[in-house]
């Protein structure tokens, strides 16, 4: 099939779920879906706002289509399943940490460190691990577009995000999460109006 709707990319990834190494084989859909970036904003329209649309929610698979606004962060954050994600559209810069047991120096306990970054940009697409800890940021001062495809129930599934500046862990907040994408959708409108 030529091109890329939303139904038939959905398909294809709960076929993909049979597969012995499913992951990898939504990777190879994502990848392929996303050297085409025309095609999907044909398929699911030009966003010009920073959002999270649902593309398909079930206990083994969440697909979403996911627009990061000008210079929006997620504090660190994780998951608690697989995910694969594919830039079709900006940049977005990953932060990634790990769990540790170290103490700050006047003895408090620091629950986590960061480990590595990666920055991806339109035509990428990378696995991410059950166990992944990361923050994300749109570096640009326009809107980064991206598919996410997550292994499981991804607005059900209990998870953890932490402060950014003391690292504590908390219950992931989804009202945190959609003050902060009006945040940029404000931010965004400024820029819009100042140019």
């Amino acid at each position: 099939m030529s091109g890329f709707t939303a139904e038939h990319f959905v398909e294809e990834c709960r076929l993909a779920l049979r597969e012995s190494n499913s992951q990898q084989a939504i990777l190879e859909l994502v990848a392929r879906a996303v050297r085409n970036p025309a095609d999907i904003v044909q398929a699911l329209g030009a966003p010009d706002r920073a959002g999270i649309q649902t593309l398909h929610q079930s206990d083994d698979l969440t697909v979403l289509n996911l627009s990061w606004g000008p210079g929006m962060s997620l504090k660190p954050h994780n998951h608690e399943m697989w995910a694969v994600i594919g830039i079709y559209g900006g940049r977005e810069e990953n932060t990634f940490y790990r769990r540790t047991e170290d103490r700050t120096e006047n003895g408090d306990e620091q629950s986590l460190r960061q480990f590595g970054s990666k920055e991806l940009n339109a035509g990428d697409a990378v696995p991410l691990g059950e166990s992944i800890i990361h923050g994300v940021r749109n570096p640009l001062d326009k809107l980064t577009c991206a598919l996410h495809v997550y292994g499981g129930d991804f607005f059900e599934t209990p998870r953890s995000e932490w402060d950014p500046e003391t690292l504590e862990e908390r219950p992931y907040s989804v009202e945190d999460t959609r003050r902060v994408f009006e945040d940029s959708n404000a931010r965004l409108e400024a820029l819009r109006r100042a140019t």
